[in-house]
């Protein structure tokens, strides 16, 4: 039995074992979470390494402030979530009736916005099915619902990704956009996340098998096999942005590639910002940086889909176009039927007399 500074107990374990115990009810007056768990390693010598994880240890906020913050932080993640796919899924209906706009460069945008809506549709699924008891039970259903959820974020970066590459090329390289070709993007957005996901289901398996794939546990770095990736994509859509504003587009391109340049320009932080905040989450060290955090990132996070459908089709100039002339056809085909069945609903005199019949008579 060993005693750390903390005032843990490690008990009598095998050399080269990572041991865990629970975190401590309190520390220097500071209570904590103790349903988490500090690790500490049994090094090969058989002595124990000088300090243990005390990461997952985080400080219980003051009861009733924690409750309320943390069910208006549920609402937010609702609403945002609701609010994003019904946007998501008018964007969706536009690009798929608007034929006369399909051209490569809004198929991409119809493509990120669908990754979005299956990101969205799985969060909903991870809401309402996953629990304490499901958890611990970690049956496959609630695995392949987390490796499908992880495998749709994923798609969000590298759909983001093919937005940036087509304007690279588009514009920065001058290459003719007539010779790429959507089979080119799809397997970038679809296809290359897969065997990522695959990669990572099967470290999961193998390494860290518990509570459904969430979370993970120390000295174990599966998730950086789907989220190293992830990093890297952000890394090179950042330096997009940097290339995109110092960028001046000649004459020709302006209008054409004015708004998709404005609108990576805004989504390439805004949803970078959103996966950084993951790596700087305060924990519990500072109850209002905490708080800040935890409705910054509940904001940020849930209203991502919503921002992709305003930048990328609602302020879409060629999508409001072809809705203007949709719904000027749609008034004119309705005002032609409205005036028909008027002059057709017109009762005719008995008195009147036709011009016909006036030129017969005059005949005679």
């Amino acid at each position: 039995m060993s005693i750390d500074p903390i005032g843990t107990c490690w008990p009598k374990s095998t050399a080269g074992e990572w041991v865990s115990r629970p975190c401590p009810e309190m520390f220097y007056g500071v209570k904590y979470n103790t349903t988490n768990n500090v690790y500490r390693e049994c090094l090969s010598n058989g002595s124990w390494a000088v300090k243990g994880n005390y990461t997952q240890c985080q400080e219980i906020l003051n009861e009733k402030k924690s409750k309320l913050h943390y069910h208006i932080a549920v609402i937010i993640n609702y609403m945002g979530h609701c609010i994003s796919l019904a946007a998501l899924l008018v964007a969706f209906i536009l690009f798929m009736r608007l034929r006369s706009i399909r051209c490569l460069r809004n198929i991409i945008h119809w493509n990120l916005i669908t990754a979005f809506i299956l990101r969205n549709a799985t969060w909903f699924v991870v809401q309402l099915t996953m629990n304490p008891k499901v958890h611990e039970s970690n049956v496959l259903w609630c695995r392949l619902v987390t490796a499908a959820y992880n495998y749709f974020h994923v798609t969000n970066f590298f759909w983001m990704f093919g937005e940036g590459c087509y304007l690279h090329t588009a514009i920065v390289l001058t290459y003719s956009t007539d010779k790429l070709r959507k089979w080119m993007f799809i397997c970038i957005g679809w296809c290359i996340p897969l065997p990522i996901i695959i990669a990572w289901a099967i470290g999961k398996l193998y390494y860290d098998n518990e509570k459904c794939w969430f979370g993970k546990k120390a000295g174990v770095y599966t998730d950086y096999i789907y989220q190293g990736p992830m990093i890297l994509v952000l890394l090179v859509r950042q330096c997009y942005t940097i290339l995109f504003t110092f960028l001046h587009i000649s004459p020709p391109c302006i209008d054409i590639y004015r708004h998709p340049v404005k609108a990576t320009l805004v989504l390439l932080p805004l949803l970078g910002i959103t996966y950084m905040l993951f790596f700087v989450n305060p924990g519990g060290e500072d109850e209002v940086a905490q708080i800040v955090f935890i409705y910054f990132n509940s904001i940020l996070e849930s209203f991502q889909g919503f921002f992709v459908s305003v930048f990328y089709c609602f302020l879409n100039s060629e999508v409001r176009s072809a809705v203007r002339k949709r719904w000027h056809r749609w008034q004119d085909k309705h005002s032609i039927r409205a005036r028909v069945a008027r002059a057709m609903s017109i009762p005719t005199s008995p008195t009147r007399v036709s011009f016909h019949s006036i030129k017969q008579s005059s005949a005679v």
